[in-house]
């Protein structure tokens, strides 16, 4: 729960991102969504250079798993912790990651693949109407969308913003070709929290909706 201290420092500085932000394309609850990754990561470029892209169906689809209570499947758990756990009790969400799942890890050697890729597809039935995070392993959101090719996982909602140098703009630029909804950003940024920042967005759409 949010202190009174806490809230104005928060106010304060989305009122310094809407003082310094300068031209953008987004409105509404796009905007809500990228003005809180740049209040999480300090960094405009997810609204400029690198900049933070929606597909029309995307925050629609977004509020509507997490009104439902679907899963949250994540790449690592890096992304767990700087999601806002209230609104996970409040909503009943599980969140899942297999990341250091000793039979993923297993697996994961046996098929010489990633333990992200692995861990995705061990989770495939439980991403069905739920929503997928990708915060930090290409190789994560690489194997999820292949599996949506494969039509053995139907997400409601692919949020794919992997950081790093191999593969990471590459997947980036593939997730924009399949036929569901997705919010992914152009280039190598991104990150666990640039990935928790849109949960944390969405659930507050929610809240303030029904305020």
């Amino acid at each position: 729960m949010q202190t009174r201290k806490g809230q104005s420092i928060e106010d304060e500085s989305m009122e310094i991102i809407e003082q310094e932000i300068g031209p953008h394309p987004y409105k509404g609850h796009e905007w809500q969504i990228v003005r809180r990754i740049i209040h999480s990561t300090a960094d405009f470029d997810f609204a400029g250079e690198n900049e933070m892209i929606f597909h029309k169906d995307a925050v629609k689809n977004g509020l509507e798993a997490l009104q439902g209570g679907k899963n949250i499947i994540v790449d690592v758990n890096g992304v767990i912790g700087l999601l806002n756990k209230k609104n996970l009790d409040d909503f009943k969400t599980s969140v899942i990651c297999d990341i250091s799942n000793p039979a993923v890890v297993k697996e994961a050697m046996k098929l010489d693949k990633t333990r992200a890729q692995t861990a995705m597809r061990m989770r495939a039935s439980e991403m069905n109407d739920g929503i997928v995070v990708i915060g930090n392993a290409p190789t994560a959101l690489l194997e999820v969308i292949s599996m949506i090719k494969e039509k053995i996982a139907r997400p409601k909602l692919v949020i794919g913003v992997p950081v790093g140098f191999v593969s990471a703009a590459e997947s980036k630029d593939l997730l924009q070709t399949i036929d569901l909804p997705y919010i992914t950003n152009k280039g190598r940024k991104g990150g666990s929290p640039c990935a928790a920042a849109i949960i944390n967005a969405l659930f507050k759409i929610i809240r303030e909706s029904s305020s």
